[in-house]
Protein backbone atom coordinates (compact mmCIF):
# COMPACT_ATOMS: atom_id res chain seq x y z
CA UNK A 1 0.00 0.00 0.00
CA UNK A 2 1.32 3.21 -1.09
CA UNK A 3 0.76 5.93 1.30
CA UNK A 4 -0.79 9.22 0.41
CA UNK A 5 2.52 11.53 1.89
CA UNK A 6 4.37 8.96 -0.37
CA UNK A 7 1.75 9.84 -3.30
CA UNK A 8 2.16 13.49 -2.68
CA UNK A 9 5.94 13.58 -2.41
CA UNK A 10 5.87 11.45 -5.74
CA UNK A 11 4.05 13.61 -7.81
CA UNK A 12 6.54 17.23 -6.62
CA UNK A 13 9.45 15.38 -6.80
CA UNK A 14 8.32 13.70 -10.14
CA UNK A 15 7.49 17.13 -11.49
CA UNK A 16 10.89 18.73 -10.56
CA UNK A 17 12.66 15.59 -11.50
CA UNK A 18 10.98 15.85 -15.36
CA UNK A 19 11.50 19.51 -15.59
CA UNK A 20 15.12 19.19 -14.58
CA UNK A 21 15.34 16.34 -17.25
CA UNK A 22 14.26 18.36 -19.95
CA UNK A 23 16.47 21.36 -19.31
CA UNK A 24 19.18 20.03 -21.59
CA UNK A 25 17.10 18.86 -24.94
CA UNK A 26 14.66 21.72 -24.30
CA UNK A 27 12.85 22.59 -27.73
CA UNK A 28 14.43 20.35 -30.64
CA UNK A 29 11.70 20.03 -33.11
CA UNK A 30 13.88 18.06 -35.41
CA UNK A 31 14.72 15.19 -33.66
CA UNK A 32 17.89 14.10 -35.74
CA UNK A 33 19.70 17.37 -35.03
CA UNK A 34 18.41 16.86 -30.95
CA UNK A 35 19.93 12.75 -31.73
CA UNK A 36 22.81 14.19 -33.41
CA UNK A 37 23.00 16.68 -29.94
CA UNK A 38 22.62 14.16 -27.30
CA UNK A 39 22.14 10.34 -28.97
CA UNK A 40 19.81 7.96 -29.64
CA UNK A 41 18.05 8.18 -26.10
CA UNK A 42 18.68 10.23 -23.84
CA UNK A 43 18.36 8.78 -19.87
CA UNK A 44 19.61 11.11 -17.76
CA UNK A 45 20.09 15.04 -17.25
CA UNK A 46 22.03 16.52 -19.24
CA UNK A 47 23.66 20.21 -20.24
CA UNK A 48 22.05 22.59 -22.53
CA UNK A 49 24.49 24.05 -24.98
CA UNK A 50 25.36 27.46 -24.91
CA UNK A 51 23.15 28.83 -27.30
CA UNK A 52 20.02 27.02 -27.05
CA UNK A 53 17.26 28.05 -23.94
CA UNK A 54 19.13 27.05 -21.13
CA UNK A 55 22.29 28.31 -21.83
CA UNK A 56 24.05 28.21 -18.66
CA UNK A 57 22.52 26.10 -16.09
CA UNK A 58 24.17 22.72 -15.38
CA UNK A 59 22.88 19.14 -15.60
CA UNK A 60 19.88 18.55 -13.14
CA UNK A 61 19.34 21.95 -12.68
CA UNK A 62 15.51 23.34 -12.45
CA UNK A 63 14.96 26.14 -14.94
CA UNK A 64 12.07 28.64 -14.97
CA UNK A 65 9.41 26.50 -14.63
CA UNK A 66 10.97 24.51 -11.72
CA UNK A 67 11.76 28.23 -9.97
CA UNK A 68 7.65 29.13 -10.08
CA UNK A 69 6.64 25.59 -9.13
CA UNK A 70 9.43 26.00 -6.29
CA UNK A 71 7.83 29.42 -5.18
CA UNK A 72 4.35 28.27 -5.32
CA UNK A 73 5.17 25.33 -2.57
CA UNK A 74 6.83 27.86 -0.78
CA UNK A 75 3.64 29.99 -0.72
CA UNK A 76 1.55 27.35 -0.06
CA UNK A 77 3.59 26.51 2.96
CA UNK A 78 4.35 29.97 4.49
CA UNK A 79 0.15 30.54 3.78
CA UNK A 80 -1.32 27.28 4.93
CA UNK A 81 -2.67 27.27 1.77
CA UNK A 82 -3.28 29.63 -1.08
CA UNK A 83 -3.74 33.39 -0.72
CA UNK A 84 -3.84 35.52 -3.58
CA UNK A 85 -2.88 38.55 -2.51
CA UNK A 86 0.24 36.95 -1.02
CA UNK A 87 1.02 35.17 -4.00
CA UNK A 88 0.51 38.45 -6.16
CA UNK A 89 3.20 40.36 -3.83
CA UNK A 90 5.37 37.64 -3.97
CA UNK A 91 5.66 37.57 -7.30
CA UNK A 92 6.22 41.24 -7.42
CA UNK A 93 8.98 41.34 -4.90
CA UNK A 94 10.80 38.08 -5.72
CA UNK A 95 9.50 37.33 -9.32
CA UNK A 96 9.39 40.31 -11.79
CA UNK A 97 12.58 42.02 -10.81
CA UNK A 98 14.42 39.25 -12.01
CA UNK A 99 12.98 39.22 -15.69
CA UNK A 100 13.13 41.82 -18.61
CA UNK A 101 10.40 41.21 -20.78
CA UNK A 102 12.45 39.27 -23.05
CA UNK A 103 12.29 35.96 -23.65
CA UNK A 104 16.51 34.95 -23.64
CA UNK A 105 16.50 35.73 -19.88
CA UNK A 106 15.69 35.59 -16.53
CA UNK A 107 16.03 32.63 -14.24
CA UNK A 108 16.14 29.53 -15.87
CA UNK A 109 17.80 31.05 -18.63
CA UNK A 110 14.61 31.21 -20.66
CA UNK A 111 11.25 33.32 -19.71
CA UNK A 112 7.98 32.45 -21.03
CA UNK A 113 5.18 33.76 -22.80
CA UNK A 114 2.86 34.48 -19.72
CA UNK A 115 5.28 35.53 -17.43
CA UNK A 116 7.08 37.94 -20.61
CA UNK A 117 3.18 39.46 -20.77
CA UNK A 118 3.04 39.96 -16.95
CA UNK A 119 6.12 41.45 -16.69
CA UNK A 120 5.24 44.65 -19.65
CA UNK A 121 1.67 44.82 -17.93
CA UNK A 122 2.84 44.53 -14.16
CA UNK A 123 5.84 46.67 -14.29
CA UNK A 124 6.68 48.30 -17.36
CA UNK A 125 2.65 49.32 -17.91
CA UNK A 126 1.62 49.48 -14.36
CA UNK A 127 -1.27 47.70 -14.71
CA UNK A 128 -3.21 46.16 -11.63
CA UNK A 129 -3.20 42.49 -11.07
CA UNK A 130 -7.01 42.26 -12.21
CA UNK A 131 -5.74 43.63 -15.81
CA UNK A 132 -2.68 41.38 -16.96
CA UNK A 133 -3.79 38.15 -17.88
CA UNK A 134 -2.53 37.72 -21.33
CA UNK A 135 -3.57 34.73 -24.14
CA UNK A 136 -1.08 32.37 -24.10
CA UNK A 137 -2.34 29.00 -24.73
CA UNK A 138 -0.09 27.18 -23.12
CA UNK A 139 0.48 24.91 -19.96
CA UNK A 140 2.21 27.56 -17.33
CA UNK A 141 -0.40 27.80 -14.80
CA UNK A 142 -0.71 24.11 -14.76
CA UNK A 143 3.35 23.76 -14.07
CA UNK A 144 2.84 26.03 -11.51
CA UNK A 145 -0.57 24.93 -9.92
CA UNK A 146 1.26 21.43 -9.76
CA UNK A 147 2.19 22.01 -5.72
CA UNK A 148 -1.71 23.72 -5.55
CA UNK A 149 -3.30 20.17 -6.71
CA UNK A 150 -1.56 18.21 -4.39
CA UNK A 151 -1.59 20.86 -0.97
CA UNK A 152 -5.77 20.55 -1.95
CA UNK A 153 -6.11 16.72 -3.04
CA UNK A 154 -8.40 15.94 -1.03
CA UNK A 155 -11.06 18.83 -1.66
CA UNK A 156 -11.63 18.94 -5.28
CA UNK A 157 -13.67 22.00 -4.76
CA UNK A 158 -11.20 24.01 -3.09
CA UNK A 159 -8.47 23.29 -5.70
CA UNK A 160 -10.73 24.48 -8.48
CA UNK A 161 -11.54 27.44 -7.19
CA UNK A 162 -8.18 28.40 -6.03
CA UNK A 163 -6.06 27.04 -9.40
CA UNK A 164 -9.16 28.71 -11.48
CA UNK A 165 -8.08 31.98 -9.71
CA UNK A 166 -4.71 31.65 -9.63
CA UNK A 167 -5.14 30.86 -13.93
CA UNK A 168 -7.17 33.69 -14.33
CA UNK A 169 -4.00 36.27 -13.16
CA UNK A 170 -1.79 35.13 -16.27
CA UNK A 171 -3.88 33.41 -18.93
CA UNK A 172 -7.41 35.00 -19.72
CA UNK A 173 -8.52 32.23 -22.00
CA UNK A 174 -11.36 30.39 -20.10
CA UNK A 175 -10.44 27.04 -22.32
CA UNK A 176 -6.77 27.44 -20.41
CA UNK A 177 -8.75 27.60 -17.20
CA UNK A 178 -10.77 24.46 -17.51
CA UNK A 179 -7.66 22.01 -19.08
CA UNK A 180 -5.66 23.40 -16.30
CA UNK A 181 -8.06 22.49 -13.81
CA UNK A 182 -8.84 19.40 -15.36
CA UNK A 183 -5.38 18.10 -15.36
CA UNK A 184 -4.75 19.05 -11.25
CA UNK A 185 -8.08 17.75 -10.87
CA UNK A 186 -6.68 13.69 -12.30
CA UNK A 187 -3.50 14.50 -10.27
CA UNK A 188 -5.35 14.76 -6.76
CA UNK A 189 -7.24 11.79 -7.75
CA UNK A 190 -4.13 9.95 -8.18
CA UNK A 191 -2.54 11.70 -5.13
CA UNK A 192 -5.57 10.17 -3.27
CA UNK A 193 -4.95 6.89 -4.29
CA UNK A 194 -6.81 6.23 -7.88
CA UNK A 195 -4.95 5.46 -11.19
CA UNK A 196 -4.96 7.13 -14.08
CA UNK A 197 -6.92 4.12 -15.89
CA UNK A 198 -10.56 4.31 -18.55
CA UNK A 199 -12.74 4.74 -15.63
CA UNK A 200 -11.19 8.09 -14.04
CA UNK A 201 -13.20 10.44 -16.37
CA UNK A 202 -15.92 8.94 -14.66
CA UNK A 203 -14.82 9.57 -11.33
CA UNK A 204 -14.17 13.31 -12.06
CA UNK A 205 -18.07 13.66 -13.38
CA UNK A 206 -19.09 12.49 -10.53
CA UNK A 207 -17.35 15.33 -8.58
CA UNK A 208 -18.97 17.67 -11.09
CA UNK A 209 -22.36 16.07 -10.05
CA UNK A 210 -21.47 16.02 -6.59
CA UNK A 211 -20.67 20.41 -7.21
CA UNK A 212 -17.00 20.17 -6.51
CA UNK A 213 -15.75 21.18 -9.73
CA UNK A 214 -17.29 23.80 -11.54
CA UNK A 215 -18.15 22.21 -15.20
CA UNK A 216 -21.50 22.74 -17.21
CA UNK A 217 -22.86 19.19 -17.52
CA UNK A 218 -26.09 18.52 -19.15
CA UNK A 219 -25.83 14.21 -19.63
CA UNK A 220 -26.84 11.70 -17.45
CA UNK A 221 -24.46 8.55 -16.35
CA UNK A 222 -21.86 7.63 -19.16
CA UNK A 223 -23.07 10.33 -21.11
CA UNK A 224 -26.41 9.25 -21.97
CA UNK A 225 -29.14 12.08 -22.55
CA UNK A 226 -30.85 13.94 -19.48
CA UNK A 227 -33.65 11.73 -18.29
CA UNK A 228 -35.72 14.64 -17.37
CA UNK A 229 -35.24 18.31 -16.43
CA UNK A 230 -34.12 16.99 -12.59
CA UNK A 231 -31.54 14.92 -13.98
CA UNK A 232 -29.58 17.81 -14.74
CA UNK A 233 -27.12 19.34 -11.69
CA UNK A 234 -26.30 22.69 -11.47
CA UNK A 235 -25.29 23.26 -7.83
CA UNK A 236 -26.55 27.05 -6.58
CA UNK A 237 -22.48 27.77 -6.29
CA UNK A 238 -21.81 27.71 -9.88
CA UNK A 239 -24.98 27.96 -11.83
CA UNK A 240 -24.12 27.05 -15.31
CA UNK A 241 -20.78 26.02 -14.28
CA UNK A 242 -17.93 28.32 -14.42
CA UNK A 243 -16.38 26.15 -17.51
CA UNK A 244 -18.49 25.73 -20.50
CA UNK A 245 -17.95 21.75 -20.74
CA UNK A 246 -16.60 19.22 -19.10
CA UNK A 247 -14.57 17.97 -21.73
CA UNK A 248 -11.12 18.55 -20.02
CA UNK A 249 -12.18 15.81 -17.75
CA UNK A 250 -13.11 13.23 -20.61
CA UNK A 251 -10.12 13.17 -21.86
CA UNK A 252 -7.75 11.45 -19.87
CA UNK A 253 -10.20 8.27 -19.98
CA UNK A 254 -9.52 8.22 -24.07
CA UNK A 255 -5.94 8.30 -23.68
CA UNK A 256 -5.88 6.33 -20.47
CA UNK A 257 -8.26 3.35 -23.14
CA UNK A 258 -5.75 4.11 -25.72
CA UNK A 259 -3.15 3.49 -23.55
CA UNK A 260 -4.40 -0.19 -22.76
CA UNK A 261 -6.17 -0.95 -26.26
CA UNK A 262 -4.04 -3.43 -27.90
CA UNK A 263 -5.12 -2.74 -31.22
CA UNK A 264 -3.76 0.65 -30.61
CA UNK A 265 -0.13 0.85 -31.20
CA UNK A 266 1.96 3.70 -30.71
CA UNK A 267 5.72 2.53 -31.08
CA UNK A 268 8.18 3.22 -29.85
CA UNK A 269 6.15 5.52 -27.27
CA UNK A 270 8.42 8.36 -27.05
CA UNK A 271 6.23 8.88 -30.65
CA UNK A 272 2.91 9.83 -28.64
CA UNK A 273 4.55 13.42 -29.00
CA UNK A 274 4.13 12.79 -32.89
CA UNK A 275 1.15 11.28 -32.55
CA UNK A 276 -0.95 14.35 -30.32
CA UNK A 277 1.27 16.91 -31.70
CA UNK A 278 5.01 18.44 -30.52
CA UNK A 279 4.57 21.96 -29.71
CA UNK A 280 3.77 23.87 -26.49
CA UNK A 281 0.17 24.43 -26.68
CA UNK A 282 -2.09 22.75 -24.23
CA UNK A 283 -4.34 20.91 -26.21
CA UNK A 284 -0.91 19.14 -27.46
CA UNK A 285 0.93 18.34 -24.15
CA UNK A 286 -2.22 17.03 -22.43
CA UNK A 287 -2.86 14.11 -24.52
CA UNK A 288 0.51 12.86 -24.63
CA UNK A 289 0.88 13.46 -21.24
CA UNK A 290 -2.37 11.46 -20.69
CA UNK A 291 -1.29 8.90 -22.55
CA UNK A 292 2.28 8.19 -21.66
CA UNK A 293 0.87 8.42 -17.49
CA UNK A 294 -1.55 5.78 -18.15
CA UNK A 295 0.52 3.63 -20.24
CA UNK A 296 3.92 3.90 -17.43
CA UNK A 297 1.38 3.42 -14.58
CA UNK A 298 3.84 1.58 -12.77
CA UNK A 299 7.13 2.56 -14.33
CA UNK A 300 8.57 5.95 -13.59
CA UNK A 301 11.88 6.12 -15.18
CA UNK A 302 10.54 4.45 -18.87
CA UNK A 303 7.36 6.97 -18.66
CA UNK A 304 9.86 9.92 -18.14
CA UNK A 305 12.58 9.40 -20.00
CA UNK A 306 9.50 8.51 -23.51
CA UNK A 307 8.41 11.75 -22.76
CA UNK A 308 11.80 13.09 -22.66
CA UNK A 309 12.91 11.71 -26.07
CA UNK A 310 9.81 12.46 -28.26
CA UNK A 311 11.60 16.02 -28.46
CA UNK A 312 9.41 19.56 -28.79
CA UNK A 313 8.38 20.83 -25.52
CA UNK A 314 9.54 17.92 -24.55
CA UNK A 315 10.06 20.14 -20.86
CA UNK A 316 6.67 19.91 -20.03
CA UNK A 317 5.95 17.03 -21.28
CA UNK A 318 8.47 15.27 -19.13
CA UNK A 319 7.43 17.45 -16.19
CA UNK A 320 3.43 17.07 -16.58
CA UNK A 321 4.27 13.31 -16.82
CA UNK A 322 6.51 12.54 -14.12
CA UNK A 323 4.18 14.45 -11.79
CA UNK A 324 1.27 12.13 -12.70
CA UNK A 325 3.76 8.92 -12.52
CA UNK A 326 5.10 10.04 -9.37
CA UNK A 327 1.53 10.30 -7.58
CA UNK A 328 0.78 6.49 -8.61
CA UNK A 329 3.94 4.84 -8.35
CA UNK A 330 4.80 6.50 -4.91
CA UNK A 331 8.42 8.47 -3.77
CA UNK A 332 9.96 5.44 -2.89
CA UNK A 333 9.45 4.24 -6.25
CA UNK A 334 11.33 7.35 -8.36
CA UNK A 335 15.11 5.42 -9.07
CA UNK A 336 17.64 6.98 -6.55
CA UNK A 337 19.76 8.23 -9.69
CA UNK A 338 17.67 10.96 -10.87
CA UNK A 339 17.01 12.13 -7.28
CA UNK A 340 20.99 12.25 -6.54
CA UNK A 341 21.25 14.08 -9.83
CA UNK A 342 18.82 17.19 -9.06
CA UNK A 343 21.34 19.74 -8.40
CA UNK A 344 19.25 21.44 -5.35
CA UNK A 345 18.22 17.73 -4.15
CA UNK A 346 18.48 18.73 -0.56
CA UNK A 347 16.43 22.02 -0.67
CA UNK A 348 13.53 20.27 -2.99
CA UNK A 349 13.68 17.18 -1.16
CA UNK A 350 13.34 19.47 2.39
CA UNK A 351 10.48 21.63 0.47
CA UNK A 352 8.22 18.74 -0.54
CA UNK A 353 8.83 17.09 2.97
CA UNK A 354 7.44 20.72 4.24
CA UNK A 355 4.51 20.91 1.90
CA UNK A 356 3.56 17.12 2.44
CA UNK A 357 3.26 17.53 6.58
CA UNK A 358 0.79 20.58 5.45
CA UNK A 359 -1.71 17.90 3.62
Amino acid sequence: MISKKDRAKGALMGAFIGEALGVGPHWYYDLEDMRAEYGDWIDDYTEPKADRYHGGLKAGEISQAGILLKMMAEHLIENDGYNQAAFCKMMDDDFLPKISGKAMAGPGGYTSQSMRHLWRARVKNELPWDQVAGNADTTEAIERNIAVAIFYAEDLEALSLNITENTALTQSDNLIGSLTVSYSSVLALLVQGEKLDPQISAKLMQAVDDGKLPFHKVTSANLNPPAGDNMVKESDLYGEGIFASPDGLLSPSYMARAAVDEDIKIEPAWKAAVVYGMPCAIYHMLPAVYYLAARFKDDFEAGVLHALNGGGQNQVRTMLTGALIGAQVGFPRIPERFIEGLQQKDELLSLTDKLVEKI
